[in-house]
């Protein structure tokens, strides 16, 4: 799979690499498009959404993979209809019927919320069927 340089910088020093040599390798790669983090931004962001996962999520896990922001967004600016739909699927998934209750209604916006969706993503999601 597709590395961040974050990533592959972590697993080679885990692997007791000297730090020059770590920088050198990924230069290297990086020269060969063997490495390139907007590549693995788009397959990240990509299988993530497949998972069902949304974009504040995702953001903060390519956050932690070391890439930067602006490599990501355009991929994460697909409009909010995409990212809507995506939320009401996964609220189908999972309850597929209307919160009965607050305590529903925050266990359900709890659920979207841990997914990564944002609260007016949430909001819709659970309004449009509830």
């Amino acid at each position: 799979r597709e590395h961040s340089s974050k990533e592959l910088r972590l697993k080679l020093m885990k692997r007791g690499y000297e730090a020059a040599l770590i920088e050198r390798a990924l230069e290297a790669l990086r020269a060969e498009n063997a490495l390139n983090d907007a590549r693995f931004a788009e397959e990240f962001i990509r299988a993530r959404r497949r998972q069902g996962y949304g974009p504040v999520r995702i953001r903060a896990e390519l956050n932690e993979r070391g890439v930067e922001s602006a490599l990501a967004e355009p991929y994460l600016e697909e409009g909010d209809e995409a990212w809507d739909e995506l939320a009401a699927e996964q609220w189908r998934k999972r309850f597929g019927s209307p919160p009965r209750n607050m305590n529903e209604r925050a266990k359900q916006y709890r659920f979207l919320s841990n997914r990564g969706f944002t609260a007016e993503q949430i909001r819709r999601a659970i309004e449009a069927r509830g």
